[in-house]
């Protein structure tokens, strides 16, 4: 029984999950598998080298060449889909061509907190073409991911520093395995059809709480160096150009409003669960810092 719509899940039938070697993929994977939900494929580009659970079907595919995937559609009739991988409208037109019904979409709460950035426009135009398709959907709107912090990782590793900018701004950061937590319930469950979920964190973390969280996890002092926003740019724009970087200074807190400020409660209404913590993260995957 679902805790949020109150109704039986009814057994699966084929589902795919594309980003499946990612951080929700892969933890959609696990969860899926640990619940018995088969049969069950992850996308790859590169079947022989995926770790996947047992019992799990690794097929190969491509997002950026959609015609590449006719062989992982067939007999699917579920879709977890992480977009901006390739031609998204062309993906759609596949999976609806191939005899998918329902695809749960991950977007992003930009959507509603900033949708005047490019990256909010492009993930609500994806949004329209899958409401347009003729497909069943779900739409998930996460906020920052926790494993966002993983940008950090050199850093931390061969200085013991991180420079930050905006490092007190609290931001409720969600677990990449809680969005896959509500994605399992929204593949297993119709009554998810047709919602869109924006979801958080349990409560907001600034970075320099999650630097001294993951700090904790490692065991020794990790220092946090504040920067203003032209450094941050200066270090940010060769990676990913000038735009992006405004775009992301925005995010983290050049540009803050009460909507994404805003801890949200739908981890555990959908999945009966409370949302995990950044410490619980940073615990988990200390093993990147050190």
């Amino acid at each position: 029984m679902d805790v949020l719509t109150g109704r039986r899940r009814e057994k699966t039938t084929m589902i795919l999950v594309t980003g499946a070697t990612g951080n929700i993929g892969s933890a959609l994977l696990e969860q899926l598998h640990a619940r018995g939900i088969a049969p069950l494929r992850g996308l790859t580009r590169d079947a022989a080298r995926a770790s996947f659970p047992v019992g799990v079907e690794a097929v190969e595919g491509d997002l950026s060449r959609p015609a590449s995937l006719k062989p992982a559609l067939e007999g699917v009739r579920s879709l977890f889909l992480v977009p901006g991988m390739g031609p998204d409208a062309e993906v759609l037109a596949a999976a609806r061509q191939a005899g998918v019904e329902h695809v749960v979409l991950v977007s992003s709460i930009t959507v509603q907190t900033h949708p005047h950035l490019p990256a909010a426009r492009e993930n609500l135009a994806v949004e329209r073409l899958l409401r347009e398709s003729g497909m069943s959907w779900t739409i998930l709107r996460p906020t920052q991911f926790a494993s966002n912090a993983l940008w950090w990782a050199d850093s931390i590793r061969e200085h013991g520093t991180v420079h930050l900018p905006y490092e007190d701004v609290g931001l409720p950061t969600v677990h990449p395995a809680d969005i896959a937590a509500v994605a399992r319930v929204a593949l297993t469950d119709p009554g998810h059809r047709g919602r869109t979920y924006a979801l958080t964190g349990p409560e907001p973390v600034t970075a320099r709480q999650q630097v001294e969280a993951v700090s904790a996890a490692l065991g020794r002092e990790v220092a946090v160096v504040g920067i203003g926003r032209e450094e941050a740019r200066r270090r940010l724009a060769p990676l990913m150009g000038d735009r992006l970087a405004d775009a992301l200074l925005d995010l983290l807190g050049g540009d803050v409003n009460d909507e994404p400020l805003k801890v949200r409660d739908t981890v555990r209404q959908v999945t009966g669960s409370p949302a995990r913590t950044f410490r619980q993260w940073a615990v988990e995957n200390a093993a990147a810092f050190r």
